[in-house]
């Protein structure tokens, strides 16, 4: 047996299991001992022994699964960094960027995650230039991760007079946060900027140099982190965002390779593809990709995805794609 029983004693999954296991060693041990001693115990020895080894590969069988289950869990997302980037259409786009952000963040929370707002970049209007946030918790990966793409909305700014309708997109990417991380990063890769945080209000705000910006010198990627009143928490949520992306890119890298294995994904995961319009004067919400349409726009942007995440779930099991209204 490959396990190392002192490391699963100390483990609750496992502790009684390899205890067991420990004492059926023994157990053995002595058995072979008697029958060194005695030969007229052979027969009866190899009795006793053949009933703990058929004791110890039910063990065996039982450690294995709690393993492999534990493996796996181990590998699976504990939650996602979440970028929402304006795109074409200036100020409208900025506000849309908004609007999806806090989407997914009432999403998030009728869900029970927890939702950081990471860093921000708004424009002269309250919108969204660019914000990132970290959603912690039980299925967010599986629920956000068909979310990543272009989201094109259409309809009549406010300050549009003519009463034209305008398109604004905004880019949405979706990047998965392991327990475990395989990827590894030389920190003589990384080069690190501190500046004050702005903000409104706090004695601390604009005097102490809390914010951290990381640069990744092989690929050029940086990232931010402002969300945090201490320099190091900042570097901390900042090298997990690093790591998301670095990570994602390299998923996305691996899934072109394998296109032949393709046959049941949706779209290409490509941050640059348009999945979803939101048409406003039609109160209209189509996902291009499966081709359904839901409506109720303002309860859909008020967090009510589920609808939607489980047509793409009822997608992922049949392969069966809806229609466009």
């Amino acid at each position: 047996m490959d396990f190392n029983l002192e490391e699963l004693k100390k483990n609750h999954r496992t502790a009684y299991l390899a205890t067991e296991y420990e004492r059926l060693l023994k157990e053995e041990a002595d058995v072979r001992a008697m029958m060194e001693n005695d030969s007229s115990m052979l027969m009866v020895g190899e009795e006793e022994l053949e009933t703990i080894r058929a004791q110890k590969d039910s063990l065996e069988g039982q450690l294995k699964s709690i393993l492999a289950t534990s493996k796996e869990e181990e590998e699976k997302p504990i939650g996602v960094i979440l970028e929402v980037r304006a795109g074409a259409g200036g100020d409208e786009a900025s506000l849309f960027a908004w609007e999806l952000a806090e989407m997914y963040s009432r999403f998030a929370e009728k869900n029970g995650w927890n939702v950081s707002k990471l860093d921000e970049s708004k424009s002269e209007l309250g919108g969204y230039k660019e914000a990132i946030f970290e959603i912690m918790g039980r299925g967010v990966y599986d629920s956000l991760r068909f979310e990543m793409g272009v989201h094109r909305v259409q309809r009549i700014p406010a300050t549009e007079k003519g009463g034209r309708i305008h398109t604004s997109t905004a880019s949405v990417a979706i990047m998965p946060i392991r327990k475990k991380e395989d990827l590894e990063i030389n920190p003589t890769d990384i080069e690190m900027e501190f500046s004050r945080s702005g903000g409104a209000g706090g004695q601390n705000v604009n005097k102490v140099e809390t914010a951290v910006r990381l640069i990744h010198k092989p690929t050029g990627i940086a990232v931010r982190s402002t969300s945090e009143r201490s320099q190091a928490k900042n570097r901390e949520k900042a090298m997990s965002i690093l790591i998301a992306r670095l990570s994602s890119i390299k998923e996305e890298e691996d899934t072109k390779k394998m296109k032949n294995e393709k046959k049941n994904q949706i779209g290409t995961g490509d941050r640059s593809e348009k999945i979803r319009t939101y048409n406003m004067p039609q109160d209209r919400v189509t996902d291009h990709r499966i081709k359904e349409s839901w409506h109720n726009v303002p309860k859909i942007m008020g967090g009510e995805l589920a609808p939607i995440i489980e047509a793409f779930a009822e997608f992922e099991r049949t392969g069966i794609v809806g229609k466009e209204e």
